[in-house]
């Protein structure tokens, strides 16, 4: 480590230096009428290898945004200001993005305060009878994933923040739990029959439907679709049974061996995404378990009671279903008043029962918001090279290598492949699915010849269909520009870098059983019912003889 440290400058010369050589190279991106350059891949390529190489996310990613911007607008100085003045700016102004910064940091003030008035403290102290153990204490962190469905970012923070206490406490190591949360997140999300996720995977296929004159209700594809998503049903099982059976392997077993061994949670080197203070002080007294557990049930509870009021705000049909409601609902303003409703709940509890003054209260809910800053930076660094890689064109490059093997059989197969390259590469699992349902649908339509009502339901196209959602959600595992990495990182209090080579041989493992079993399975005719069962199977296996026991050394 100390060797690969001693060359952290040389390396972000070295790669500064070839990526602008390229850059200068390059002319236009587009190398002709719908044709576009391997270069395109550059950008995000270097930032990820960079950030592996360095341990310095934020730097990498910069220099990433910087190296496109200069492809873009073929001069470095230009690409540089460009990069700030431009991508920055339009990346911080998005109202998503705006949204989503906005419920991390209020999320961060609530943490502040029921971290100083004691009630995580508490929560820990009521709860130690219960997570006595380290498998008691990772099956509690897996079950409140599986609970809390409706919204990825709201689940990576609720379950990452609250469990942390608790995990500390047994000697799991903070890589363990954001990969726990993080494999909990977006796959039981996305799985859910109600959640932002599936309204928005429903809502990317209304168009090409009514394109091709579809009657099959969009909503009923994708409840059909769902056990055909096989790395998100499997990533689920895999971490059921590595929790069951208490083995690891690759980097994970150090770090688990590391503090189970140590008592240490986090590496020597490590960067936590995460302001120390609001890791448990030790100095806290604990406090009665309501003061944390109200205001969190509160961000629950008005969370959905947001998706609800906004959804029956917009909606326009007489007599709409909650599907209707939650697919209008606008789930950024909900998250935002869960946050901030939950903040002063806390901060009413806190005063209300003479645990803080209200000086004191506002503190800590100020030290909160500023822990939050560096992983907000980080985020704004991963969208915008998403918007870098937009221009670019990155996507339908990808796409477009992998639309001249294409065939029925291969369909899911190639499908999953390249969601994953351009999750990977652009760090969104949203922006892969808008990117490829539009280009996908059509294709498997044309590809497949028969009545597009007929083909809807039939299991390649189901399964292709699914193939951009796993896809997308096996490649933001494994990259280290993913926002939803990125929160599981700062909710769990763990390195990201850290996070992510400790997660990726997990995500590996189920994403290339996922792809070759799964996909090319039902591409060739294997029942879904025999994948599911031979892959769960087949990880049981893995785990069982190729993980090793975590013991105190």
């Amino acid at each position: 480590m100390k060797l690969i440290q001693s060359y952290k400058i040389p390396a972000v010369l070295l790669i500064l230096i070839l990526g602008f050589v390229f850059a200068s190279e390059t002319g236009s991106i587009s190398s002709g009428a719908g044709e576009y350059s391997v270069l395109s891949i550059l950008p995000p390529l270097f930032a990820i290898l960079l950030a592996l190489v360095t341990h310095e996310a934020h730097l990498s990613l910069f220099i990433g945004i910087w190296l496109g911007s200069t492809m873009v607008v073929q001069h470095p100085i230009s690409g540089l200001t460009h990069a700030l003045d431009t991508y920055i700016v339009q990346t911080v102004t998005d109202h998503g993005h705006a949204s989503i910064l906005i419920f991390t940091m209020v999320f961060g003030g609530l943490i502040g305060v029921i971290s100083a008035n004691g009630g995580m403290a508490g929560a820990v102290h009521a709860a130690a009878r219960y997570a006595t153990s380290n498998r008691r204490s990772q099956l509690a962190t897996v079950l409140m994933g599986f609970v809390i469905f409706f919204d990825d970012y709201a689940n990576t923070l609720l379950v990452g923040n609250m469990m942390r206490p608790f995990t500390d406490r047994v000697k799991i190591s903070r890589e363990k739990l954001s990969y726990l949360v993080d494999s909990t997140a977006a796959p039981v999300a996305s799985l859910a029959i109600i959640s932002s996720w599936s309204v928005f995977q429903m809502s990317l296929l209304e168009s090409p439907f009514e394109q091709f004159g579809i009657s099959v209700n969009p909503y009923f594809t994708f409840i059909q679709s769902i056990p055909f998503s096989f790395y998100c049903i499997l990533t689920l099982v895999f971490i059921l049974i590595n929790v069951m059976l208490k083995r690891e392997y690759g980097p994970m077993h150090a770090a688990e061996s590391r503090a189970i061994s140590t008592g240490k949670v986090l590496a020597d080197n490590a960067k936590p995404l995460l302001d120390p203070s609001l890791m448990q002080g030790k100095n806290i007294t604990p406090s009665h378990w309501s003061n944390a557990f109200i205001p969190i049930g509160v961000v629950v509870a008005v969370t959905i009671g947001g998706l609800i009021i906004t959804g029956l705000k917009s909606v326009t049909m007489e007599n709409p279903s909650l599907r209707d409601i939650i697919g209008a609902a606008d789930p950024y303003a909900s998250l935002i008043w869960g946050s901030c409703f939950s903040s002063i709940t806390a901060i009413g509890i806190s005063v209300g029962k003479g645990v803080l003054n209200l000086e004191k209260a506002l503190e800590s809910w100020v030290n909160g918001v500023r822990s939050m800053v560096m992983a907000c930076i980080i985020l704004v660094l991963a969208w915008t090279i998403g918007s870098v890689c937009k221009d670019l064109h990155t996507a339908e490059y990808l796409v477009s290598i992998s639309s001249n093997v294409l065939t029925p059989n291969m369909l899911p197969f190639i499908t999953f492949g390249t969601a994953a390259a351009i999750s990977f590469s652009t760090g969104s699992s949203w922006a892969t699915m808008s990117i490829l349902v539009p280009v996908v649908v059509p294709m498997a339509l044309h590809l497949m010849t028969l009545d597009p009502n007929a083909v809807v339901e039939s299991p390649v196209f189901l399964a292709t269909f699914a193939s951009v959602l796993s896809g997308s959600v096996f490649g933001d595992h494994c990259s280290p520009i993913s926002d939803t990495t990125i929160l599981s990182s700062t909710a769990s209090a763990s390195d990201h870098i850290d996070h992510v080579k400790t997660q990726m041989p997990y995500a590996l493992t189920v994403g290339v059983l996922a792809m070759t079993l799964g996909c090319l399975g039902v591409g060739f005719g294997v029942p879904v019912s025999v994948i599911l069962i031979t892959g769960s199977v087949i990880l049981f296996v893995i785990i069982r003889y190729v993980g090793q026991p975590v013991r105190a050394v």
